[in-house]
């Protein structure tokens, strides 16, 4: 007996006191927010703004300090005398020192294709992140409903000890005074014995659950946690809304954006330069001294003929959005298949909780009767063993196809999309 109060001390704070109550949308919430994948989308954010500042420093000056010296085998000279002439062929060592500058003054467009580019890939890269977050919702089912069924059973498992406590304090005042069989009473403790036991196994198995199930919300679940059946609405008639329809959607988008970084990557590009120097020689060759000197001008630069190769990278993208189409049509397809599945599932726990309702009604007409008959001595302490088992095993049935249930139902809503 002192073990049975320890088991039952044991699930006062988790019956009586909880110290939180956890729902299944709660479990959801922590876990989109928790997660360490969760925190991709806020570095795919920052990295995307400092890719989109770097493509916007192309709108900057350029400027490059460039120093040469040089000695050459043979320089410029005139092959004939010039008279009343001084001019001295160049030195064969030079040098130079300059500060060039660029300037990007028009190339099509470019950037700013570049920058929409980089926003649609920002888009699609969360748009993974929210896809693979969504994806721990079955596991998160799979725990969470583990913990909620073995949480119903300890329940039931604590019943189905009162009641035989109950008969227990009957046989042992009617061993007490010779009407019940010693016999009787060591069936019925070697029975207790045996339900703490299973009780012990319930609160293992709850515990290992809950490590699971804490370890994917990252949050500290003690077994006073309590959660809760939730009631899902089912509704087959709306459209599905999973995250990897918009997916597919971002896909498309992103690539018919890079189409039109192609087609800037063919636009002139013009440019504004000058530069700023200082040598030996100058700009003057004839002049055999240090000077400074400087320059400005444009520039144009324009392929006028690639070979057809942006016509090449376009089909390929196009190509692309082909590979796109045919993969959201597989899950499409797939998706369906797994909407059926569950849909029968939802229909075969129904169906079998009607007649579990059934069974139990019966066993508990028979458990009474049985009841009565280990009172007045009519049969034994086996007798009235099996009878309760039988209605606590149908109880259990009762409660695990309950949970199937419900299980069932979040799936199909996983599978679905309602829970976006």
């Amino acid at each position: 007996m002192k073990r049975l109060l320890l088991i039952l001390i044991g699930f006062v704070p988790l019956l009586a006191s909880a110290q939180r109550v956890l729902t299944l949308d709660e479990c959801y919430s922590l876990a989109e927010k928790n997660y360490p994948l969760a925190k991709q989308t806020a570095l795919l954010e920052e990295k995307t703004q400092t890719e989109i500042k770097i493509l916007e420093k192309e709108k900057l000056p350029k400027l490059d300090l460039n120093a040469q010296a040089t000695y050459q085998s043979d320089v410029i000279e005139f092959p004939l005398q010039i008279p009343n002439s001084t001019v001295e062929p160049p030195n064969k060592d030079q040098y130079r020192a300059t500060i060039d500058a660029n300037q990007l003054i028009y190339n099509g467009g470019k950037i700013a294709a570049n920058t929409r580019l980089k926003t649609a890939e920002l888009a699609t890269q969360q748009q993974q992140v929210a896809v693979n977050l969504y994806t721990l919702k079955s596991r998160i089912n799979q725990n969470y409903f583990s913990v909620l069924l073995f949480q119903e059973q300890a329940k039931l498992l604590l019943s189905k000890m009162e009641e035989l406590d109950a008969r227990l304090k009957e046989v042992n005042t009617g061993v007490k005074y010779g009407a019940v069989l010693p016999a009787s009473e060591q069936v019925l403790k070697a029975e207790q014995l045996k339900l703490e036991q299973q009780i012990s196994q319930v609160n293992f198995d709850r515990k290992k659950a809950l490590n699971n199930l804490a370890s994917l919300l990252s949050q500290n679940l003690d077994t006073a946690t309590t959660l809760t059946n939730p009631d899902i609405l089912v509704a087959p008639e709306i459209e599905s809304q999973r995250p990897e329809l918009e997916l597919f959607d971002l896909q498309e988008t992103q690539l018919e954006t890079s189409k039109e970084v192609i087609s800037k990557s063919n636009f002139p590009k013009l440019l504004g330069f000058a530069q700023a120097g200082y040598g030996n020689p100058g700009l003057n060759m004839l002049d055999n001294s240090f000077q400074d000197f400087y320059l400005v001008g444009v520039k144009l630069n324009w392929n006028i003929f690639d070979w057809g190769k942006t016509k090449e990278k376009k089909q390929a993208v196009d190509i692309s959005k082909e590979i796109v189409t045919s993969e959201k049509e597989t899950f499409l397809l797939n998706n369906q298949m797994q909407q059926e599945e569950a849909e029968n599932d939802i229909d075969k726990y129904e169906e079998m909780l009607q007649k579990d309702a059934e069974i139990i009604a019966l066993r508990e007409m028979v458990l009474q009767a049985t009841t009565s008959q280990l009172q007045h001595g009519v049969i034994t302490s086996s007798e009235y063993i099996t009878e309760l088992n039988n209605l606590y095993e149908a109880k259990i049935d009762e409660q695990l196809h309950k949970i199937q249930l419900s299980l069932s139902k979040a799936n199909y809503k996983v599978i679905k999309g309602g829970f976006n």
